[in-house]
Formats: structure tokens, C-alpha cells, sequence
């Protein structure tokens, strides 16, 4: 069983001192990654040492991008890409029910390869060159963001082994080449969406996320089944675990379900999804193998991102209707992980 409580907000960790020389003082802190991770899942991450200009100079060209004409947006359409890359219109996405798709339009975006990468020649669905609209700096600006962000997930990444008693590198020797996604999302101005979800509730699906967003409209299910408001909080980055993570540790960590709701006002939201290597097995570390009856089979990771995600957009659909596509043997359907997992909740 899930350790999530019923907690009724979310914590806030400074992770400073993982730059500490200091062994103690790392250990300080993944000891409060950890509590958060297992009590929670969700918290707000202080002390990340991202320059704040970073972020504010890809919100300035994301704004650009988007006022755009819808033509102009579509010749970036992800549906044009081999490798999951490009512009996501409205009506594109949709993770709980297909009838009423989210509302809101993305550009995503990952680690940028180079067209010859054998990984990407060979076909993978998730590793490959981004595709970039042509505006002056917007390419510049989203990488020197995405790049700084990464580096704050490496650390995560072996505070969290840290907290767990683990060698610090038994996650992070897996992330080196890895379909960490960075996802630039638009909520337009809606005046009737009081009533209507932006996202639908949904865990995600790699090993963790760190989110930044302008405006409320996020909120998490506790261990009560109740929905918690998760507001934005200057100088703070949200961060959540995924589910390869709470497949990792079988379910100590959790991968808490969350949604976006009541967004009346234009907002903007950029998730950095961490995840780790395509073909990492993931299956419950040999101290959590044993802890209860019910068995976790084990997932790559890659696989199970891509499986996720061809099940949530409508040209991969399409493409797996068509047999163009086929999922990878083992895939999971939606909904497997996280607090509506384990409460058969599905609102």
C-alpha cells in the first residue's frame, strides 16, 4: 500500500545543501526529499540555484509561439514528427475521457539528437531531434532552461537513492541518455472553465517532475481521496513523483494522481518530465521486492512512456488503429499508478 497521507497541503523542501560538500548535509536533505516522497508525493522545491532569467526569457518566447496563427502553430505539429516532438493543438490530447479532450495547446520538446543518432535512426519513438518553429531565439531559450533543469533532476535523482539507503548512483547510472521531456503548455483564457478540467487526473509516467506554472489550477488527491489545491509559490519549482519511481521502490513512493482544474485565466505551465534511460528495466528494488502480495511486473522505461503516451494523443492513436504502431508487449493501461490506482477513483 500507498504511504500518501492525507495531508491537506504540500510541503516545501530546500534542496541547497545537495550542492553542500558536506556528506550530512545531503543527507539532511534527502532525508526530507524522502518524507515528502512517501508522505505526499508532491512537494515544492526551494534552493534549486536555476537563474530565474532563464526561465523568464522561455516564457517570453513560449507567449511568442503561441500567438501565432493556428497555421503557423501546425507546421510544428507533433503529428509531422517521428520521435514525439512539436506543437500539441487543443483537442489533440486527452488522458480520461476522449469526448471532452484537455483544454490546451502544448509544444513538446526533449533531449535534442542529432539526426544521424543511431537511437533515432533505428527507429525509437521518443529519442531524436527536437523540431523548432522558425523563431529567432526561441530554440536558444528553451534549451538553455531545459538543460538547467536537468541538471537539478541528476541531483534529485541521487537524493532520492540517498533517502532510500540506496548507492547514490543505483537510479542516476541509468540516466545518461534519457526522454526527459520538457512540455511548454498554454491554457487560453476560458471564462466558462469553472466547471471543466484542463488536464484530466492522471499520474506521470516517468521517474519524476519538476513543474513551473504562471497561475493556479493544479491539484493533487491525498490519501483521503480528497482534491488539494497546489498554488504556485515564487522561487519554487513543484515537483511530483512518477510512476517509475513508485515502481522502483513498490509503492513507497508514490506517484500521487493530480489534475488541473478552474483555469479561468490564461495560464502557462512547463513540466520537465525526468526520466531515465529508454531501455532501463524498472521493477521493485530488492528491499521493497518483498513487502507485499500483490506482484509488480517490471516496465522499461521507455516502453512504458511510450506506451502511455500513444494511448493519451490522437495521431498516435490513429497510427496505432491503423497497425502502423503497435504497443510494446506488457504495456499498461492508463491509470495503473497512483492514488486513483489504489482507490479505483477515476474524477
Amino acid at each position: 500500500m500507498s504511504g500518501a497521507t492525507s495531508f491537506t497541503s504540500v510541503p516545501i523542501v530546500d534542496i541547497s545543501g545537495l550542492r553542500s560538500t558536506d556528506p550530512a548535509e545531503q543527507e539532511r536533505v534527502a532525508a526530507d526529499l524522502g518524507a515528502a516522497a512517501r508522505d505526499v508525493g508532491f512537494f515544492y522545491l526551494s534552493g534549486s540555484g536555476v537563474d530565474e532569467s532563464l526561465f523568464d526569457r522561455m516564457l517570453a518566447a513560449t507567449k511568442q509561439f503561441f500567438a501565432l496563427p493556428l497555421e503557423e502553430k501546425m507546421r510544428s505539429y507533433i503529428g509531422l514528427s517521428r520521435c514525439h516532438r512539436g506543437y500539441v493543438p487543443v483537442g489533440e490530447e486527452g488522458v480520461a475521457d476522449q469526448a471532452n479532450p484537455d483544454l490546451k495547446e502544448a509544444f513538446d520538446t526533449a533531449l535534442d539528437l542529432p539526426a544521424d543518432d543511431p537511437d533515432h535512426l533505428a527507429g525509437n519513438p521518443m529519442l531524436g531531434p527536437n523540431t523548432w518553429p522558425d523563431l529567432p531565439g526561441f530554440a536558444e531559450s528553451v534549451t538553455a532552461y531545459y538543460t538547467a533543469v536537468l541538471e537539478v533532476g541528476q541531483r534529485l535523482l541521487r537524493a532520492f537513492a540517498i533517502a532510500l539507503g540506496e548507492d547514490p548512483d543505483v537510479f542516476s547510472r541509468h540516466a545518461t541518455k534519457t526522454p526527459s521531456q520538457l512540455r511548454l503548455v498554454h491554457y487560453p483564457f476560458n471564462p466558462d472553465a469553472e466547471d471543466r478540467m484542463g488536464i484530466g487526473a492522471h499520474t506521470d509516467y516517468e521517474c519524476f517532475t519538476l513543474l513551473k506554472p504562471t497561475a493556479p489550477g493544479l491539484e493533487v488527491l491525498n490519501g483521503a481521496g480528497e482534491w488539494i489545491d497546489v498554488p504556485p509559490v515564487p522561487g519554487t519549482f513543484v515537483v511530483n513523483v512518477g510512476d517509475m519511481l513508485e515502481l522502483w521502490t513498490n509503492g513507497t513512493f508514490v506517484a500521487t494522481s493530480h489534475r488541473v482544474r478552474k483555469v479561468k485565466e490564461e495560464r502557462y505551465s512547463f513540466p520537465l518530465f525526468f526520466n531515465v534511460d529508454y531501455d532501463t528495466e524498472v521493477k521493485p528494488l530488492p528491499q521493497f521486492a518483498p513487502r507485499d502480495d500483490r506482484p509488480r511486473p517490471p516496465l522499461r522505461a521507455g516502453e512504458h512512456l511510450f506506451a502511455q503516451t500513444a494511448q493519451s494523443f490522437a495521431y498516435l492513436r490513429r497510427r496505432l488503429e491503423s497497425g502502423e504502431l503497435v504497443l510494446p508487449e506488457g504495456s499498461m493501461e492508463l491509470g495503473q499508478f497512483g492514488q486513483q490506482a489504489l482507490q479505483g477513483t477515476t474524477s
